[in-house]
């Protein structure tokens, strides 16, 4: 077969995003909704919540990469990675309905409940989601074929999220009936999550069905050890660079997406307001800013690649970040009644976050490349793991961040706020999620793989494939 002229199907160009459609589902109700869940629904304290946050992350971070090592190993009809979306995706969608369902227990059988619940989804989202990152690396060993899946994987992404975002309210406003009734609430939280869980068990078989696995690792890579895997990945100095930049990113992500229900309820006092009407069905203001949100998400996938094309992914990944902080602090000074400049300004953060992920995605495979070019052993799923655990590194370091500042300001949930606590709250969009934007470029300007650089090295890979098949 050849590779090189061998172009991807519409469809599977597709197939692919539809896989980070149904994981981007629930990664943005836990970012966005499931911390203000916790405090506002379920019950904990705001302190509690972050503590769990950064305690279930951390050790689920440490657990990507074993699931990396364990793909990597794994040899089936279907390649390595695909089976793990057929046979992970049903239990996806179970562990993130009961996520949020709220049992009648008592203050410490609700956090044993969460603690529970928590971690064992995010170690199946690690079970399906390094695999499906890992297939990347070997739908195509092309990097123009592997930037092209990555947009169309983070456009996917942030279309799933975006409709979730936009219906997951009108949800739960449907399931409950009353929602001044608090186990109405309850329920009406339960059967959203439901809603969603179902579309994205289905899309993630629907991934797996219209993929395929073509980079054939070389001969070597079968004979790897564990040990030798790992010792290569710490050698691996472009790996560290992504996997530091990774986290910032995610902790400017975090802070920001975690608090924006918060800010809305009791900065903005969306409830006084009127509501937005469309096919009949009621919008909230914080619904419509988080949904602008993945649609400004979806412009800066798109533009990501052209920029990128002329003046290389590490320049456009410091020119949006850059950006990204610099909006973010002036977004500090805007007051509850400016509603216009707080969507614009939603939309142009969103438009530079979402040129960022596209980027780092298609650099981990050329990462994958570099270190198979100079070790000769390629240990895709490992190193895309890493992709995962900076996700929830910075995820974990980003929640847990709000809940404790939360706390610390004299949050109380559903009650009227103090003034410190308002600041705290303002800080969470502008002043905290700028540091990580900035803390992301200082890591990125060391990174060495230019585009020149990997055309060379997919170059000699090729060559040594051949070499190595004859």
């Amino acid at each position: 077969m050849d590779l090189k002229n061998e172009n991807l199907t519409l469809k599977e160009k597709i197939g692919y995003g539809l896989g980070d459609a149904a994981s981007s589902m629930f990664w943005k109700l836990f970012g966005m909704y499931l911390m203000f869940f916790y405090t506002d629904v379920f019950g904990l304290e705001a302190k509690v919540v972050g503590t769990m946050f950064l305690i279930t992350r951390v050790w689920d971070s440490l657990f990507d990469p074993i699931v990396g090592v364990i793909a990597d190993r794994t040899y089936s009809k279907w390649g390595r990675f695909r089976p793990y979306l057929l046979y992970v995706a049903l239990p996806f969608g179970v562990l993130g309905m009961f996520t949020f369902y709220t049992p009648a227990f008592s203050d410490w059988g609700k956090i044993t409940y969460a603690y529970l619940t928590y971690s064992l989804m995010m170690m199946v989202y690690s079970a399906i989601n390094v695999p499906y990152a890992s297939l990347l690396g070997v739908i195509s060993p092309l990097p123009k074929q592997r930037n092209i899946l990555a947009t169309y994987r983070m456009a996917f992404a942030y279309i799933g999220s975006f409709f979730t975002l936009l219906l997951f309210n009108p949800l739960i406003n449907y399931f409950s009936k009353n929602p001044s009734d608090a186990r109405g609430l309850e329920h009406g939280w339960f059967m959203a999550a439901t809603v969603i869980a179902l579309f994205s068990t289905i899309l993630f078989l629907l991934c797996f069905a219209w993929t395929r696995e073509r980079v054939i690792p070389l001969p070597s890579t079968a004979r790897s050890t564990l040990k030798q895997d790992i010792r290569d990945l710490l050698r691996n100095k472009p790996w560290w660079i992504l996997l530091g930049a990774g986290v910032a990113a995610l902790l400017f992500n975090s802070i920001r997406d975690g608090a924006a229900l918060y800010y809305f309820k009791y900065y903005v006092q969306e409830e006084k307001m009127h509501t937005i009407t469309l096919f009949n069905i009621p919008f909230v203001w914080s619904g419509l800013y988080l949904a602008l949100g993945q649609i400004a998400n979806i412009v800066g996938v798109v533009i990501a690649g052209p920029i990128s094309n002329r003046i290389g992914k590490k320049n456009t990944y410091i020119l949006s970040m850059s950006l990204a902080a610099v909006i973010s602090l002036l977004f500090f000074t805007l007051q509850s009644y400016q509603l216009i400049w707080i969507f614009i300004f939603q939309a142009l953060i969103s438009i530079c976050a979402g040129a960022v992920f596209p980027l780092l995605w298609s650099m981990y495979a050329d990462c994958a490349d570099y270190s198979e070019y100079r070790t000769g052993n390629r240990a895709t799923g490992l190193i895309f793991s890493s992709s995962s655990m900076s996700q929830k590194l910075g995820w974990a370091l980003g929640t847990a961040i709000t809940g404790w500042l939360l706390a610390y300001y004299g949050f109380q949930a559903n009650q009227t706020q103090s003034t410190e606590a308002l600041t705290g709250i303002k800080m969470f969009l502008s002043l905290l999620p700028a540091g990580g934007a900035a803390l992301s470029v200082l890591i990125i300007i060391g990174y060495p793989l230019g585009e020149q650089k990997i055309a060379k090295i997919t170059l000699l890979l090729e060559k040594m494939r051949e070499s190595r098949l004859q």
